[in-house]
């Protein structure tokens, strides 16, 4: 390093890290000129911007954020996964798929790996819907991104997809995770026809509404929601039920797992307010009310430099 440090055994490297609230590394906190904090925490802007973020000023923020707003409104599919002579993607025996023939459909960009049990367990899910939206004749690709560590994982994972794939170790990978700023897989981000992005949250959409979820726009959400507020008319607000001491109070959630029936639930749960517990509407009112899914169980250890925690296996 080109810069200064204090000595390894200096003391106030705990008070500033507790000063600054140090939550994640690597962190770069600006001071500026007059002594007073500029900003908390500039390493991404860096590795994005380079020295162009220099001098790190709201100002300067302020500019980078007027010229990012004004690339995603020019943005085009072959400005996202094209990079010099990387104009292709690969399919199922290997073949390249030009990025033009792309154009106009809906685009999934699955950032995923062999390893992380969070993967494995989302994979079916995304699998089923993209069969059933293709089955609509609908305009959908996915393109998986690989974040495995050798060619044998990549093929292993890749033969059980039914899409598209960046070749493993393509270049474009590193810059597509900066580019949707991607700290946790799996993750799925939504490209729409216009090339624009829709969405970065489609895995949330996918493993909670499935294939209803296309195409994962604002105003698809909104009438999902109104599908389910009108299933949950003339439920109750609270019951009292045999399988737990508290009362349980109707709330809308993701996915969770029924401590009634240990089956995944979606949407709409009966929970306890002062503890753990969540019930199905199935298992809470006696009939069938609301929607259930086949619950994941793969757990193998996460690969290292990564650590796995709930439903997303995150860089170390």
């Amino acid at each position: 390093m080109p810069w200064l440090a204090l000595p390894f055994k200096d003391k106030s490297r705990e008070k500033l890290a507790r000063y600054f609230e140090l939550s994640t590394l690597p962190t770069l906190v600006i001071i500026g000129p007059d002594g007073k904090t500029l900003h908390s925490n500039v390493a991404e802007a860096i590795e994005e911007h380079g020295v162009g973020a220099f001098p790190f000023t709201p100002e300067k923020f302020a500019e980078l954020a007027e010229i990012q707003r004004a690339k995603e409104e020019s943005q085009t599919l072959e400005s996202v996964l094209v990079s010099g002579d990387l104009d292709f993607v690969v399919g199922k025996n290997g073949g390249k798929v030009p990025v033009s023939d792309l154009a106009g459909k809906t685009i999934l960009l699955y950032f995923s790996a062999h390893w992380c049990p969070p993967c494995r367990a989302f994979l079916p899910k995304l699998i089923d819907a993209y069969k059933k939206i293709k089955e609509r004749n609908e305009s959908l690709e996915v393109v998986f991104i690989s974040s495995d560590r050798d060619q044998t994982s990549f093929d292993e994972f890749f033969k059980g997809m039914p899409w598209l794939a960046l070749p493993f170790g393509d270049a474009r990978k590193a810059s597509l995770s900066r580019k949707f700023k991607v700290s946790g897989i799996p993750m799925l981000v939504a490209i729409g026809p216009s090339g624009r992005t829709i969405t970065k949250e489609a895995r949330d959409m996918i493993a909670v509404h499935g294939a209803e979820a296309y195409p994962f726009t604002e105003e698809r959400m909104k009438e999902i929601d109104g599908q389910y507020n009108e299933m949950a008319k003339g439920w109750p607000e609270k019951v009292k039920h045999a399988l737990h001491e508290h009362e349980l109070v109707l709330d809308r959630c993701g996915v969770y797992s029924c401590d009634g029936c240990d089956e995944e639930g979606r949407v709409w749960a009966f929970s306890c307010d002062e503890c753990d517990f969540c019930l199905h509407p199935n298992c809470t009112l006696g009939e069938d009310k609301g929607t259930k899914d086949d619950k994941s169980e793969e757990q193998n250890p996460s690969k290292e430099g990564w650590r796995c925690d709930g439903g997303l296996c995150y860089k170390g």
